[in-house]
C-alpha cells in the first residue's frame, strides 16, 4: 500500500510543476532500468526472523529447514515467479543493464553455499573463515566483510537475513508477487513438515530427521542455486543444460499463472481458485496487449507527423542549396521511413480475429514490437543526419549527457 501511494504521489507532484513522472522500466535503450525489490522474511513472535543464518548458519537447523524451503519453493515455482513480473516494460529491462534476466535463479552467497554444500556432501565443516574487507590505506583499520557477498544481476538473493526478489518493474504493484511467493513457500514448509514427521514416524531422531529433510531438499532443488555473473552467456548456455527456462517475454511467461501445478498450490491453500487466477492472466495479457498499442500509436504518430516532415524539409534546404551527393544520402532514409511507418500502421491495425486474449498479445510480441524496433532504427540514423535546428525532437545526447 506505502509503495503504490509513493508511485501516486510522485506522479502527482510531478504535475503540479508541469512535468510528467516517468515509472517506465526502460525508456533509454542501453542505459539502466529502473526496477524494484522486494525484501522478503519470514518471522514469528516467538521465534524472530526465520532467515536470520546467526554467526553460525552450518549449525543453525532452524534456518536451514527455512532456508531450504525458500530454494525449494524458489525451484518448483520458478516459471511462476518469473509470470508474476511480467508485462511489457519490464520485458525491455530484464536482462539489461543492471537488471537480472528472465531466468530465476538463487543467488547464496560462498558462506551459505558452503553449509548446503557440506550438509549433502557429509564432508567439511561448513564453517566459513571470517574475512576483511582491505581499505588500501593504513589510516583506515580492516572492516568485517560479509560472508553472503552481494551479487547485483541475480534475481533472488540471499542478503543477509531475508532474500530479494529483484525482477519486478518499477511501475509494478506488490501484491500479487507477494501473494505468490508466501503460498508456494507455505507449500514448501508443509512439504518438508510431513518429511520431517515421517522421518521421526520412523525412529529418526529430530536432529537426524532436521539433517536428513535438509539434505535432502537442497540436493532435489541445487539447479536453481548459482553465484555467478547472470548476464554472461555461459550461465544462459547452463541454465538451458540445467533444464531452467529463459522466459524473456510476457506472452512466454503468463501461460504459467493458470499452469496446473499452479491451481493446485492456489486452490489447496485457499488463496485463489483457477477462475481468478484465469482473471489475472487474462487481464496481464489484455493490458500488455492495449499498452503495446498505444505505444506503436504514438510511435507511428511521432514518426509520421514529426520526424518525416522534419526530414523532408531538410531534404528541400538540401536540393535548394545543390547540395546533390547530401540530398542522395538522405532521400533513401526518407522513403526507408515512410515505408516502416505504413508497415507499423498496418501491422497495429491489423489485429488478428477470433484469437484468445493470449493470442493478441503474442501478435503484439511478434509483429508489432518488430514493426516499431523497425521505424526507431531508421529514425535513430535520421537523427544523426538532420540539421540540429530542424530536427523536432530533444536528441538522445541531450537528454541523456548534456547538462
Amino acid at each position: 500500500d506505502h509503495q503504490q501511494m509513493i508511485m501516486l504521489t510522485l506522479k502527482r507532484v510531478a504535475q503540479k510543476y508541469g512535468m510528467a513522472c516517468l515509472l517506465h522500466e526502460k525508456p533509454f535503450a542501453g542505459v539502466n532500468g529502473s526496477g524494484k525489490h522486494v525484501n522478503w522474511s519470514l518471522g514469528s513472535a516467538s521465534q524472530g526472523n526465520l532467515l536470520d543464518p546467526g554467526d553460525t548458519p552450518h549449525e543453525n537447523a532452524q534456518f536451514l529447514v527455512f532456508a531450504a524451503a525458500v530454494i525449494r519453493a524458489v525451484h518448483k515455482n520458478a516459471k511462476l515467479l518469473r509470470a508474476v513480473v511480467a508485462h511489457a516494460g519490464n520485458d525491455h529491462r530484464l536482462g539489461a543493464n543492471e537488471a537480472p534476466p528472465a531466468i530465476i535463479s538463487i543467488f547464496l552467497g560462498a558462506e551459505l553455499d558452503k553449509a548446503f554444500e557440506s550438509i549433502v556432501s557429509g564432508e567439511g565443516d561448513g564453517v566459513t573463515e571470517d574475512a576483511t574487507l582491505g581499505l588500501g590505506t593504513p589510516v583506515l583499520p580492516p572492516l568485517p566483510m560479509h560472508g553472503g557477498d552481494r551479487n547485483r544481476t541475480s534475481p533472488f538473493a540471499f542478503t543477509g537475513n531475508k532474500f530479494e526478489f529483484r525482477a519486478l518493474g518499477s511501475s509494478m504493484g506488490l501484491g500479487f508477487p507477494n501473494t505468490v511467493l508466501n503460498t508456494i513457500v507455505a507449500e514448501a514448509i508443509d512439504s518438508m513438515s510431513e518429511d520431517l514427521e515421517n522421518a521421526i514416524n520412523g525412529g529418526a531422531s529430530l536432529e537426524e530427521a532436521v539433517a536428513k529433510v535438509v539434505k535432502d531438499t537442497y540436493a532435489e532443488n541445487k539447479r536453481v542455486i548459482f553465484n555467478g555473473d547472470n548476464y554472461s552467456d555461459e550461465w544462459h548456455a547452463e541454465a538451458e543444460s540445467r533444464g531452467l527456462m529463459n522466459l524473456r517475454t510476457t506472452p512466454d511467461a503468463l501461460p504459467w499463472i493458470t499452469h496446473d501445478q499452479t491451481v493446485t498450490v492456489f486452490d489447496n491453500y485457499g488463496v485463489l481458485d483457477e477462475r481468478e487466477l484465469e482473471s489475472r492472466e487474462e487481464v496481464l495479457a489484455e493490458q500488455y496487449t492495449t499498452k503495446l498499442n498505444i505505444e506503436a500509436e504514438t510511435a507511428a504518430s511521432i514518426a509520421r507527423t514529426l520526424i518525416l516532415p522534419s526530414a523532408v524539409r531538410y531534404l528541400n534546404e538540401l536540393v535548394l542549396s545543390g547540395l546533390d551527393p547530401l540530398a542522395e544520402e538522405i532521400r533513401p532514409v526518407i522513403l526507408e521511413l515512410q515505408t516502416a511507418i505504413q508497415a507499423l500502421e498496418k501491422a497495429n491495425c491489423d489485429h488478428p480475429e477470433d484469437v484468445s486474449v493470449l493470442g493478441a498479445a503474442e501478435y503484439m510480441r511478434d509483429s508489432v514490437i518488430p514493426a516499431m524496433d523497425a521505424v526507431r532504427e531508421i529514425a535513430d540514423r535520421l537523427e544523426k543526419l538532420i540539421a540540429d535546428d530542424l530536427w523536432p525532437l530533444p536528441k538522445y545526447e541531450e537528454m541523456l549527457f548534456i547538462k
